[in-house]
Parts: structure tokens; C-alpha cells; sequence
């Protein structure tokens, strides 16, 4: 796997310890198949969080949801790159 950020290893950790106790390390192959799938996962809870094309008038929290949900399809690029 090539050098990911901290926020890509945690998510990427948090997997193989939860199925097999073990940091990606230890399971290199196990990590580079994982990673598509969690990537996958992320694009579908950054659509959850706020749609592609999503606005509301007046929601104060709407650049703070776009900037999750860039955050979580940067962290699903960087995981499908680590291949």
C-alpha cells in the first residue's frame, strides 16, 4: 500500500482490526481488497450526509456539510489510490 494520511490509515486500521485484530501491516492483501470496498462505503455515506447537488435556502450548515462530505470522498480517492 503507499503512504496514506492519517485519516485514511485510521479507517483503514479500524477494518482489518475489527475483522482480524491486526493492522493493515499484517495484512497487506487483505488491506488492498478491503480498500475499493471501504471506499465505496464512504462515497455512499458522503451521498447520505449531503446529495451531489444538494442545497437548502437558509441552512446554516451547509458549507460545513459540503466540507464533510469533500472530506469523505477525498479520503474514498485516496483509498481507491492506495492500491
Amino acid at each position: 500500500m503507499t503512504d496514506l494520511s492519517p485519516a485514511a490509515r485510521a479507517v483503514l486500521t479500524a477494518v482489518t482490526c475489527k475483522q482480524y485484530d491486526v493492522p493493515p501491516e499484517g495484512l497487506p492483501a487483505f488491506a488492498e481488497e478491503m480498500a475499493p470496498l471501504i471506499a465505496a462505503a464512504l462515497r455512499a455515506a458522503a451521498d447520505q450526509v449531503v446529495p451531489e447537488f444538494w442545497h437548502e435556502e437558509g441552512d446554516i450548515y451547509a458549507e460545513t456539510k459540503h466540507d464533510v462530505r469533500a472530506d469523505l470522498l477525498a479520503l474514498a480517492a485516496e483509498l481507491e489510490g492506495a492500491q
